[in-house]
């Protein structure tokens, strides 16, 4: 199978479970069960692919767009959106990391840039300390330059 195919199956198949565990799953608990919320999963995995379709293929402010309407709808909070180190290690972390950097956080801490650039905190300090990557002057690194050097653009 493409390299690209499996991408998009990873994203889509997060997608679907992420959207029934904190949408689908209250929502048929508060309906008791009724039949509308399994016409909702179908809709629901339709429109994951076409999600994942966007982020990974679309054109930057398709992409953008995409990524910014699944967190806010994921992870709904009053806080700004800090997701644990570990979430950027997943399809959707890293193809929002490669799309639209950190979405709420001009600058993102040594051990976030190295999850989202999939090497360690201390690979991140290296790459500082050699030029490759800037120091915001509010300390860790720029959100937008580690979604840079995963475009390649660097």
């Amino acid at each position: 199978m493409h390299v690209g195919m499996l991408a998009k199956n990873a994203l889509t198949e997060q997608i679907v479970r992420l959207l029934d565990i904190r949408l689908l799953d209250p929502l048929e608990v508060l309906l008791e069960g009724d039949d509308a919320v399994q016409a909702l999963r179908l809709l629901v995995q339709l429109r994951a692919g076409r999600w994942a379709t966007q982020m990974l293929d679309g054109d930057d402010a398709t992409a953008v767009r995409a990524a910014v309407r699944l967190i806010a709808t994921l992870y709904p909070d009053d806080r700004a959106f800090d997701p644990p180190v570990e979430w950027w290690r997943t399809p959707l972390g890293g193809v929002v990391a490669r799309r639209v950097g950190h979405p709420a956080a001009e600058s993102v801490s040594y051990a976030t840039a190295g999850a989202m650039l999939g090497i360690t905190r201390q690979g991140v300090h290296d790459l500082v300390r050699r030029g490759k990557l800037p120091r915001h002057p509010d300390g860790g690194v720029p959100s937008a330059a580690v979604r840079d050097r995963l475009r390649g653009e660097t």
